[in-house]
């Protein structure tokens, strides 16, 4: 044994005693830690074969009845010789370029891992290829330095037995890529269609930047995450002369089969509850992984008669009905938050979710004001100015109608909920305050922001950004059909709020819990204010038509289409005996909604019919509850009727039908020659541009063809009415690229047409090109006189260049496709869609002289009246019925204390 030298020995004895003592104590620390390792490597048995993964099963709320399978759906193993050299490469630099150097373990990895680990619990990972292998392999998703540990342990044994290409084959062959796809052979054709053995580097660097997170680096979840890890990955090749230098920028993105194949794997609704499953796991801690292949038993919140009874419902209201048409339904158990039934479409994972979709609530928001006032000490019994139309300072000078211009001057505040009336629940939310309904709406169960958007306020390019209108009332703003489950739930369970959930426990196949919700209620309403509403919406079920044998409390509604007679949206919401239930009746696109007769879709017609099937079914045979009795909560003497104003007929309650659309028109004008009618238009204009004003008329008459303008060439600025030739401008040109707008498109398009945004135009406006690609591709629509400027927001045009504009939207033919004119009138119909400015006395109706309601006195006569189209807001089709005819237990005992109650 060679001695130390002698000099070394005297250079050591030279240091002072503390630190050869503090040396000494390092060495042998570290000789201490080596054996314990190496004992403990030694310890660890290398299971003998990898666990394959197993699925999961979802049962039923019984624990018995399986609700669906989650596991794996594609793996074949494959050797490591199919795999292009290039492919492996980019795994191993996208993942551990030391792999081939080290001996499984990366020292310095697993130091700041356990160190992450321990000082701030981040879960932090650092694994080499071998680590991750054996923990797909043989270990949990679970991070803890006990895992972490095993897991070293086991890669060095590994790398003992086996060489780096059995390891590389291996780990090729059990990595999870998403979209069901398990090993590298699956993923292949999962994302690309072929076999692993086809693959480019460059499509093997993209299935590599999955593996860091294989459900986001799906290019179909997050295309931008995914092309930018590529090109991490490619610049690290380059570095390294496996690719060229410039890969990363030069070379082509690889296309990318868009859709998952996980979506075929669990059909129909379940598909989707499935989904909803999974991500409420993933929150509750449990990775995708281990939902997916860890074969756990997952016992979830469905019941089984609950979900039969809502797909059943649907499948029979949709039953030859236009293809288009959606539906969603969501009941949640008030008791528990626990969902009971689900639908959010019928074509299975990973597809779109309608019941997680906003929307505009419509009249169904109503209650919800009721209860704010209520909180006030406002009683439902109190009176509010029902007449249509009304004014109010903040609609921006529009007027507000009721639905078919329903009258009702002295309007308890249940009856206006019974008849939807619009106007006296706006009142009522201007006294009670905006911000208080959607302060309610809040604590009832409407999340505070819908991704990065505030719920419940105003848009950028509204009358108010940032701010809650009174609209509120009226459902003008948009909630997911699911939250507005969890609303009623919480009114149906007496104010108590239990957070809506889809999972009661999951364990292993061993029996070990992993996950155990437990519901916890919070009061956010005073029982007896949720016992009045539901007392006047069980006015509504009574009025809509009774669920047989059950009580139960319902509101409709439903929002207009633009100014058509039809709705885009129609829902029911509403609850008996511990369910309750929202359905919402719509298309994917916003549209007009009809049966295959041709008939509107309304809250109290399709949806309601689905909602008393559902109720029906689901709980047949169980032991049923009453409604508690109305409370009375509040003063009955806290309205507006000191709004009224002029010779009106006040009789508590009465409704009756004021003027229709064209009622006020003078046709006797409309005689004669089209050259008559004409010439008598020009001696009007004229006197109007005699006094000074400066305008253009311009109009086609739908019946004969005819045209007509008024100095129609005369050039105007177009102010935001260029936006729609922009937008047309855009789909035109994205046709001629064989290609749908971009998302950043479609939302740039959404901003300039229905919040009128400017930004967003100054976008648009250069994506068509500016000034000379906006006049070549008008000028191939036939819109010759719009004379676009460089700079957007100074082009000028013709009111006869606007008719061009509507003729190349609406006509047969043209450049533009049916898709690209449907997608822009329905842009279209979004804006201002709460309200009408004006009419064409072309498309008055039969005039119609006011209705009356049998048994109840006729309508004043009226000085007045408007040829103004009612304002979109949801509301009813029906005759309105008169209070004092109501039959039935129920409404004569409420007639009977509003006799003793209510002043006169």
């Amino acid at each position: 044994m060679r001695e130390v030298p002698a000099k070394v020995v005297a250079w050591f004895r030279r240091w002072p005693r503390w630190s050869r003592r503090a040396l000494a104590t390092v060495i042998v620390a570290q000789l201490v830690l080596a054996a314990a390792a190496a004992g403990y490597v030694v310890s660890v048995d290398l299971p003998p074969d990898p666990v394959p993964p197993q699925a999961s099963v979802l049962y039923y709320r019984d624990g018995k009845t399986v609700l669906a399978r989650i596991g794996p759906t594609d793996r074949t193993d494959i050797t490591l010789n199919r795999v292009p050299l290039g492919v492996r490469q980019a795994f191993i630099t996208a993942e551990d370029r030391g792999f081939v150097d080290h001996y499984g373990v990366s020292v310095r990895g697993l130091l700041r891992a356990l160190w992450s680990n321990v000082v701030s619990d981040s879960g932090q990972g650092a694994s080499t290829i071998t680590q991750q292998y054996v923990r797909n392999a043989y270990l949990t998703q679970e991070r803890t330095v006990s895992r972490k540990a095993k897991e070293a342990a086991l890669a060095l044994k590994v790398e003992s037995q086996f060489s780096k290409d059995q390891i590389l084959e291996r780990y090729l062959n059990t990595i999870y890529f998403g979209r069901g796809a398990y090993g590298i052979e699956a993923a292949a054709h999962a994302y690309f269609g072929t076999s692993v053995d086809q693959l480019t580097t460059y499509q093997g660097a993209i299935l590599a930047a999955m593996v860091k997170d294989p459900t986001r680096g799906d290019p179909a979840v997050d295309p931008k995450w995914t092309k930018d890890r590529w090109q991490w990955i490619l610049r690290a090749m380059s570095a390294e002369g496996l690719v060229p230098a410039d890969a990363a920028d030069r070379e082509p993105y690889p296309a990318v089969a868009p859709q998952s194949v996980t979506a075929a794997t669990i059909g129909g609704p379940i598909g989707l509850i499935t989904d909803r499953v999974e991500d409420e796991l993933v929150a509750s801690g449990l990775t995708r992984q281990q939902v997916r292949t860890g074969g756990l038993n997952i016992v979830t919140t469905l019941d089984v008669a609950a979900q039969d009874s809502a797909t059943a419902s649907i499948g029979k209201a949709l039953a030859g009905q236009p293809k288009e048409l959606r539906t969603a339904l969501v009941a949640i158990d008030p008791a528990d938050g626990g969902v009971r039934a689900y639908y959010g479409g019928d074509r299975g994972r990973g597809f779109y979710d309608d019941a997680l979709a906003a929307r505009p609530p419509a009249s169904t928001f109503k209650p919800l004001a009721l209860a704010a006032a209520e909180e006030l000490g406002i009683g439902f019994e109190s009176f509010y100015n029902g007449l249509s139309p009304r004014l109010f300072a903040d609609r921006g000078g529009a007027p507000l109608f009721n639905k078919d211009n329903l009258q009702c001057p002295v309007c308890p505040l249940d009856i206006a909920m019974v008849h939807s009336l619009n106007t006296p629940f706006y009142a009522l939310a201007e006294k009670v305050g905006p911000n208080r309904i959607r302060d309610l709406a809040l604590r009832l169960g409407v999340p505070e922001k819908y991704g990065d958007q505030a719920t419940m306020v105003d848009l950028k390019g509204e009358l108010t950004p940032g701010k809650t209108r009174a609209d509120i009332a009226l459902g003008r703003y948009a909630v997911t059909p699911a939250d507005l489950a969890s609303a009623y739930a919480t009114l149906a369970g007496g104010g108590t709020r239990t957070d809506r959930h889809f999972v009661q426990s999951v364990t292993t196949a061993g029996g070990t819990a992993l996950h155990e919700h437990t519901a916890k209620g919070k009061r956010v309403l005073d029982k007896a204010v949720a016992a009045d509403v539901g007392s006047v919406l069980s006015q509504v079920v009574e009025e809509e038509g009774r669920v047989p044998g059950l009580d139960a409390a319902a509101k409709t509604g439903s929002q207009q289409y633009g100014s058509t007679p039809d709705s885009s949206d129609a829902w029911t919401a509403g609850w008996a005996s511990g369910l309750a239930a929202v359905v919402w009746v719509g298309r994917e696109k916003p549209g007009p909604i009809r049966t295959k007769k041709g008939q509107a879709i309304n809250g109290d017609g399709m949806p309601y019919d689905i909602f008393k099937g559902f109720l029906s079914g689901a709980l047949e045979g169980r032991e049923t509850t009453v409604l508690p009795e109305a409370q009375h909560v509040g003063r009955p003497d806290m309205g507006d009727l000191e709004t009224i104003e002029g010779d009106i007929k006040r009789v508590p309650g009465w409704i009756y039908q004021g003027p229709q659309k064209g009622d006020l028109v003078d046709r006797s004008l409309a005689v004669g020659t089209w050259a008559e009618r004409t010439s008598r238009l020009d001696g009007v204009f004229a006197k109007y541009t005699s006094s000074g004003l400066d305008f253009s008329v311009s109009f086609v008459d739908r019946k004969t063809g005819q045209r007509y303008d008024y100095r129609g060439d005369r050039e105007f600025e177009t102010a935001s009415v260029v936006k729609l030739q922009m937008l047309a401008a855009l789909m035109l040109k994205a046709q001629d690229e064989d290609r749908d707008l971009t998302k950043a498109e479609q939302r740039q398009v959404r901003k300039m047409i229905v919040a009128s945004d400017n930004d967003a135009a100054v976008k648009v406006y250069a994506r068509v090109g500016g000034a000379s690609g906006l006049r070549q591709k008008l000028k191939r629509l036939g819109i010759d006189d719009t004379d676009p400027n460089t700079r957007f927001g100074f082009t000028t045009t013709t009111a006869n260049d606007q008719i061009r504009t509507i003729e190349a939207l609406t006509k047969a033919g043209g450049p533009l496709s049916q898709d690209a004119k449907g997608y822009i009138l329905g842009l279209m119909s979004q804006v201002n869609a709460d309200q009408t400015w004006g009419v064409s006395a072309a498309s008055f109706p039969v005039s119609r002289p006011p209705r009356r309601t049998a048994g109840c006195p006729g309508p004043p006569r009226r000085t007045g009246g408007s040829s103004t189209a009612p304002a979109g807001s949801p509301g009813r089709r029906r005759t309105p019925r008169c209070p004092c005819s109501r039959t039935g237990t129920r409404a004569s005992r409420r007639a009977s204390r509003r006799s003793s109650r209510s002043p006169r």
